[in-house]
């Protein structure tokens, strides 16, 4: 145990953000680099190493969340790097990213601030990553077994880093013209700077992955010739499709889904454009979606300029405190400010978008919305509730639903759809087509970071077991397992 008085004589402390008027002006992280290491070591320390660490339930990844919380008490950041890696590929990537299940399992949390976890997690990697710690691991010999991965988000990635250090050879099939999914092009810079991916991509470079961009499986290379080609294929091409918003003046200029508006903002920052093409600029901007993806498009748009951020949500605002029927140790919905909403812009729950209204040249002017009430589950309009709201850009930011069919690759390959429209796999994340697997939002359905990565690391066990007959690789889930609920 790291300190058996730890939780008792000291109080929770997180990462220090720098002042919103500052980081609005820029693109870089919120947090003041370097504020946790001085502070982090007794915040691992207020972990009690229960006798059954909920945290591990949390966590779909099984991460050894009281080993490696002991390790950076004792400020041993090599053994806890180890720790670390052991059951997560890119833990820089969920400590910044991952909306911690882990925490609302912990054991403290019963009667008292949780353990820190998701801060002590990004310290260790960003100590390891500065001290050398984080290595190539090539394999030592080749199978002689070729994989293609399509889609290199997380799940995709951590796939190809498994399956490639198993001794396969691996290639990675990218639409996009940069390494990353939606941690490229949907995860604002000032959530996570891209430098951390790009570290991620070389040691896997160095550990024999090869990486393919701007090929789009489907368009590019057909199914058949990808099969032909390559012993296995892992379909990890996440849940791209967005939710629309049918409602009457939805064609206007201006209103736009959040994934064509943040990829753009995120080029920018990669030096591709000088300006984005659909920018908040002296805008009054209405984010529609209440979600992370929502708060991405308000920091977005608060350091575009915007002249106004309104962001809706059709659903009641969370409390603040767990409901009684959402129990520990459950995932709360709580009443969240992001480090977006700390920059300015309004927040209006229980309403509905009735229509958009345009000026005489097609672009969107204004929003019309109606309060809603809850009756049966569905929403309601509240007469007498309806205004009138000004937007010049709006986002669309509703989540999605299911991975992309346009393109042609779910009917080349053939697979079978579940009855929500995701990729179908058995116990080994196996498709109905020989030597097809897939892992990720493709086959799960939109979910979080971490739950990507735990499905890239199970559908690697079971791409090698089909390769060689035996697997030693670790596989935390089975496709049917979901975060702990009510």
């Amino acid at each position: 145990m790291a300190d058996p008085k730890g939780f008792l004589t000291t109080g929770r402390e997180v990462a220090e953000t720098r002042p919103a008027a500052e980081r609005v002006k820029d693109w870089n992280e919120v947090y003041v680099p370097g504020s946790l290491l001085p502070i982090i070591s007794k915040q691992a320390g207020r972990c009690m190493d229960c006798g059954i660490p909920f945290c591990h339930n949390g966590c779909p990844l099984g991460n050894l969340i009281p080993e490696w919380n002991d390790y950076a008490y004792r400020e041993d950041w090599t053994a806890a790097s180890e720790r670390l890696h052991a059951t997560n590929n890119f833990p820089e990537f969920t400590g910044r990213l991952c909306p911690a299940p882990c925490e609302s399992a912990c054991v403290l949390g019963i009667n008292q601030p949780a353990v820190t976890i998701k801060n002590v997690e990004v310290s260790i990697i960003d100590k390891a990553w500065g001290n050398g710690d984080v290595t190539p691991q090539p394999p030592e010999r080749l199978s002689g077994k070729t994989v293609a991965v399509i889609g290199s988000g997380p799940a995709g990635l951590a796939a190809a880093q498994q399956l490639t250090r198993a001794g396969h050879t691996v290639a990675v099939f990218e639409r996009a013209d940069r390494i990353g999914g939606l941690l490229r092009y949907g995860i604002p810079e000032f959530k996570m700077e891209k430098s951390h991916i790009n570290r991620r991509i070389e040691q896997m470079r160095a550990e024999g992955t090869k990486f393919r961009t701007e090929v789009e499986i489907g368009r590019d290379i057909d199914a058949a010739g990808l099969r032909r080609r390559y012993d296995a294929v892992v379909i990890a091409a996440g849940a791209t499709v967005s939710r629309d918003l049918p409602v009457p003046g939805r064609e206007l200029n201006g209103v736009h889904f959040a994934m064509e508006y943040l990829p753009l903002a995120n080029k920018v920052q990669e030096g591709d454009l000088t300006v984005s093409p659909i920018s908040a600029e002296g805008k009054h901007v209405v984010v529609i979606g209440g979600g992370d993806t929502g708060a991405d498009c308000v920091g977005t748009a608060h350091r575009q300029g915007a002249l106004s951020v309104t962001q809706l949500e059709i659903m009641p605002r969370p409390g603040e405190e767990r409901n009684t029927n959402q129990p520990w140790p459950t995932f709360p919905m709580l009443y969240k400010v992001t480090s977006a909403h700390e920059e300015g812009g309004e927040r209006v729950y229980s309403v509905s978008t009735t229509h958009f209204e345009g000026d005489e040249d097609g672009n969107v002017q204004a929003l019309h919305l109606v309060e809603v009430e809850f009756k049966d589950g569905r929403p309601t309009p509240k007469p007498g509730t309806e205004r009138r709201i000004p937007a010049q850009l709006v986002t669309l930011a509703m989540g999605f639903t299911g991975t992309d069919r346009s393109n042609g690759l779910v009917q080349q390959f053939g697979v079978e759809l579940d009855e929500r429209g995701n990729v179908a796999r058995d116990a080994d994340f196996a498709t109905n087509v020989d030597g097809v697997f897939v892992a990720g939002d493709a086959g799960r359905g939109q979910s979080l970071i971490v739950w990507a990565i735990a499905e890239g690391r199970s559908a690697a066990r079971g791409v090698d077991r089909y390769l060689t007959g035996a697997s030693a690789l670790p596989a935390p889930i089975s496709p049917t397992d979901r975060a702990l609920a009510v």
